[in-house]
């Protein structure tokens, strides 16, 4: 890739070290690395969730965002998909010489996924694409060079095979199996022994939720078991957050239905907070709440005492047993380390962890690889199934994308329909 080339598509690999908003900023602002010289004195738009957000914090202050005509839909009530197809329609209106694509394809359905690579392999007929991706499997096949960000330098190469051989050689985390004979999850001590394996944690018959008179979902009939490993997979807009805050006790659309928590019916005078004692759970959404100066292990400790941060002296059992997951991470030299100061993958293995720590009797993991990288996504996997396999905690995981090397026993998919989403159930011999 040099100056002297005529514009062609380039894919550049990103991870969870890349400085890639800086180096998208710098592109459109004219700051061109000589790989990319072809863009020098050219006219660049920016497709990317940051761009997205700004748009609709704008809306939020100015009751419009810039976008579009003051009388459509608000940017805020549009699913994921609707809001990225508005974004690079607005784009085009610009007529950008290129546009820089900050992984596109990042928290869309496979239909939404579709749409927008099929307008983008239209659109690179006329329109340099610069992608920024962080899975192999989202770049675009228009890509006609590619490289790595490195920090915030770029790293050219012949053609894809090296990045991603590169990224496997990255210094891995390794997180195996439990040998034969050797203890298994690291379990606070006294934990409390969990129901029998036949005794059902969650009840659901012909669960029907409305939202100002549109139906969401429709006779949907789940029951969750201890040990249960299920995949929860849906479109956008499909309903699964409709799902999952009945059983966190988050939705008021719980009363009045046919729904049994932990041994009771939902309405016999339980409280939430009764009802996510028995429940871990992890959104990255969580971790903006939690950017104080906290080390590792403290926020593993914090999950014993459901804080954000821990802010009283731990115990020598709860030290211990946070080093021992440390050390099952591979990250006990870590322990003191900021966790604000760790790679989003390294993060994520940490909040996942956390709400395991406990051994509840639910997991909840609503997208914990959403916007990781290959290599980080592949350590969030394994840990998981971990998880899954070596103790008797139910674990239902929430994701757009179907993860290598994950494998649900059981799967619950929110299929759309015009009186809302139907679910249909499927088993799976175990990987």
């Amino acid at each position: 890739m040099n100056s002297d080339l005529e514009p062609i598509h380039t894919a550049i690999y990103t991870n969870s070290d890349s400085r890639k908003r800086d180096f998208a900023h710098d592109l459109l602002q004219g700051r061109i690395p000589d790989a990319l010289g072809f863009l020098m004195g050219k006219k660049g738009g920016y497709f990317s969730d940051a761009r997205l957000a700004a748009f609709i914090e704008a809306e939020a202050r100015y009751e419009h965002s810039g976008m579009g005509d003051a009388g459509e839909q608000s940017l805020k009530t549009r699913s994921t998909g609707e809001r990225k197809r508005a974004l690079l329609d607005f784009l085009l209106k610009q007529k950008p010489d290129f546009i820089v694509l900050d992984d596109p394809f990042d928290n869309l359905d496979r239909a939404f996924q579709e749409e927008l690579r099929q307008r983008l392999l239209d659109l690179s007929e006329s329109v340099t694409l610069i992608q920024l991706v962080n899975r192999a499997a989202d770049v675009l096949p228009c890509m006609q060079a590619f490289a790595r960000l490195d920090g915030g330098k770029l790293v050219e190469f012949p053609d894809y095979k090296p990045v991603t051989e590169s990224q496997d050689n990255i210094k891995k985390l390794s997180i195996p199996p439990a040998p034969s004979g050797a203890p298994e999850l690291p379990a606070p001590p006294g934990a409390p022994e969990l129901p029998a394996r036949d005794n059902p944690l969650v009840i659901m018959r012909d669960v029907r939720v409305e939202f100002s008179g549109k139906t969401a979902v429709t006779g949907i009939s789940w029951e969750i078991k201890p040990g249960d490993f299920w995949e929860l997979r849906g479109p956008n807009g499909s309903g699964k957050t409709t799902l999952i805050s009945l059983i966190t006790g988050d939705s008021p659309k719980a009363y009045g239905q046919d729904l049994h928590l932990f041994g009771r019916a939902k309405g016999s005078g339980e409280s939430v907070w009764e009802i996510k004692e028995h429940i871990g759970y992890f959104t990255p959404a969580m971790m903006d709440r939690f950017r104080g100066y906290h080390s590792l292990e403290n926020m593993l400790i914090s999950g014993l005492t459901d804080s954000i941060g821990l802010y009283i002296r731990p115990t020598e059992n709860q030290q211990s047993l946070a080093r021992q997951w440390l050390e099952l991470l591979g990250l006990e030299r870590s322990a003191g380390e900021l966790l604000r100061n760790q790679s989003y993958g390294t993060q994520r293995l940490i909040f996942c962890a956390r709400a395991m720590i406990k051994h509840p009797p639910l997991l909840i993991l609503d997208e914990p690889t959403a916007g990781l990288d290959d290599h980080a996504a592949r350590l969030v996997t394994q840990l998981i199934v971990k998880m899954a396999r070596e103790s008797d905690t139910a674990i239902v995981f929430v994701s757009h994308r179907e993860e290598p090397g994950l494998q649900a026993d059981k799967l619950l998919e929110l299929l759309p329909g015009p009186k809302g989403s139907s679910g249909k159930i499927s088993m799976r011999s175990p990987g």
